[in-house]
C-alpha cells in the first residue's frame, strides 16, 4: 500500500501548453515488461528547480519570475466574501488553517479572520504586502503573511527558486507542517481565484500535481476552493449528457475530486488589479445613446450573449481529492499511463472505442470490452468517467500478456 510520506519517484513530463486546450504527454506511451524495473518504465523525468540554501523570504533575483504585465482579480466586496466565509467554514472547527492566495486589499482576509479562522496569506504583489501585515499585527498571531505565489509552486522549469516563486517544501517547512496520511486528509483549505489568462493551464498542473501526489498534495489531501471562469467549470464537470463540452479534463477531474459548485458570480463582483496594484478599469462597449449594448445583445442574439457570459461569470468550486483515488489499481506511480490513454481516446471522441483500443494495448480488445461490460458499438464520447477508469484498471491487472500497454520507439530506446 502506498503511503503519501514516502519518497515519489520523478514523473513522465506532463505538457498542459499544448494548442486549442488539448493535453499531452511529451515522447509517450508508457510500456512495462514484467522483468523491467518499474522506475524505468515511466519515460521522462522532471527538471528539478535547485533550492536556495537561505530559504528566507526576503527580496531577491529570479529567473523564473517575471514582473510582467499581468491582471488579477481581487475579492473587494465585503458581501461576497461574507458569503465565501459561510461556505467555506461548513463543519470545520473554530481555528482551521486556510491558506489564502493572492488576498490582495485583504477584504476576504478579514471576513475569515472575524470568523475565527487561522489564515496564511500567500501574496505574490509586495504592493498589497504591508498592509496585510499591519492586519495581521492586530489579530494576535491568527495571520501570516508570506510573500508567495501558490500558483507557481514547484516550477518545471530549470533555475533557482526565489520568492515569490518557491517550492511547496519550502512553504510548509516554513509553516512547520508535516505530512499527513492521504486517508485522514489535511487540516487545511485553499481558497483563491485563478489567474486569468493561464486558467487552464493551471488547472491541468493542479491535475498533474494531484495524480503525481506532488506539490501541495505530498502533505495529504489538500481541498481546493477556486473561482474559475463559468466556460472552464461546465468542462469540468461535463459528461457525455453534455458532448461537446466532456473531454479529458472531465475524466480526470472527476475520477480524482468531488467537484462541488458552491456559487456563481459576475465578473463585476471583482476587481482587478495590475501586477504594481493599480486598479484597472472594467471595460464596457457603449451604442451611441450612451447605453450599454450588453442588452441589446441579449435580446436580439441570445446566443452570443450567453457564450460571452460564460466568459465573464465566475464559479466557486470546492475540489475535494477523493479518500480512495489510490486504494485500487491508480497509483501516484502509474497515473501517466491513464493520462496517455484518455489522451489517445479523446483525439477521436465520436469514434467507437473498439477501435481505440488496438493502439493502446496488445490485449484482446473485444475481451476488454466485454470485462468492462460495454457493447462493441459504445463510442468515447459515450462512456462516463467511471467507465475510463474501469477500463484502465481492467487493462493493467489483465493476466493475458506480459506487456500491457503498447509503446513508441523513444521508449524502446530508453528501455533498451
Amino acid at each position: 500500500m502506498w503511503v503519501p510520506g514516502a519518497r515519489i519517484p520523478s514523473r513522465l513530463t506532463v505538457s498542459a501548453f499544448t494548442r486549442a486546450g488539448r493535453f499531452c504527454v511529451l515522447n509517450s506511451v508508457a510500456a512495462r515488461w514484467k522483468d523491467v524495473p518499474a522506475e524505468n518504465c515511466r519515460g521522462l523525468y522532471d527538471f528539478h528547480p535547485l533550492l536556495e540554501s537561505d530559504v528566507g523570504f526576503v527580496k531577491s533575483s529570479s529567473r523564473l519570475y517575471k514582473s510582467r504585465s499581468e491582471t488579477k482579480r481581487y475579492v473587494t466586496s465585503p458581501r461576497l466574501a461574507e458569503t465565501m466565509v459561510r461556505m467555506l467554514r461548513g463543519k470545520r472547527k473554530a481555528g482551521q488553517l486556510i491558506l489564502e492566495c493572492n488576498p490582495g486589499p485583504g477584504v476576504l482576509t478579514r471576513a475569515l479572520l472575524e470568523s475565527g479562522a487561522r489564515v496564511v496569506a500567500l501574496e505574490s504583489d509586495k504592493t498589497f504586502i504591508p498592509e496585510l501585515k499591519s492586519l495581521g499585527d492586530s489579530v494576535n498571531g491568527r495571520l501570516e503573511v508570506i510573500y508567495c505565489d501558490f500558483f507557481k509552486l514547484d516550477p518545471r522549469s530549470h533555475g533557482t527558486v526565489t520568492p515569490p516563486v518557491m517550492t511547496s517544501d519550502m512553504l510548509f517547512q516554513y509553516l512547520g507542517m508535516k505530512a499527513h496520511p492521504w486517508k485522514k486528509g489535511f487540516p487545511l483549505k485553499v481558497v483563491g481565484i485563478l489567474p486569468v489568462k493561464t486558467e487552464r493551464n493551471t488547472l491541468w498542473k493542479i491535475l498533474h500535481d494531484l495524480y503525481s501526489c506532488s506539490s501541495v498534495y505530498k502533505y495529504g489531501r489538500a481541498e481546493l476552493n477556486l473561482f474559475i471562469s463559468e466556460k472552464e467549470c461546465r468542462k469540468l464537470t461535463a459528461n457525455p449528457q453534455t458532448p461537446g463540452l466532456y473531454q479529458s479534463l472531465s475524466v480526470l477531474g472527476q475520477i480524482a475530486c468531488g467537484i462541488k459548485v458552491l456559487c456563481t458570480e459576475p465578473s463585476s463582483s471583482f476587481d482587478m488589479y495590475t501586477i504594481k496594484g493599480q486598479l484597472e478599469r472594467q471595460r464596457h462597449r457603449y451604442t451611441k445613446t450612451g447605453r450599454s449594448c450588453l442588452l441589446i445583445l441579449y435580446f436580439f442574439k441570445p446566443n452570443k450573449n450567453y457564450k460571452e457570459s460564460l466568459e465573464h461569470n465566475l464559479c466557486f468550486i470546492q475540489l475535494t481529492p477523493h479518500r480512495n483515488l489510490f486504494s485500487g489499481t491508480l497509483t501516484p506511480f502509474n497515473y501517466d499511463v491513464f493520462f496517455h490513454m484518455l489522451r489517445q481516446c479523446f483525439m477521436k471522441r465520436n469514434a467507437k472505442l473498439i477501435d481505440h483500443l488496438p493502439s493502446l494495448s496488445p490485449i484482446d480488445a473485444v475481451h476488454i470490452l466485454k470485462q468492462i461490460k460495454k457493447h462493441k458499438d459504445v463510442r468515447v464520447i459515450d462512456m462516463y468517467p467511471e467507465d475510463f477508469q474501469r477500463l484502465f484498471e481492467t487493462i493493467e491487472c489483465s493476466k493475458d500478456d506480459s506487456c500491457k500497454w503498447l509503446y513508441d520507439e523513444f521508449m524502446e530506446d530508453t528501455l533498451s
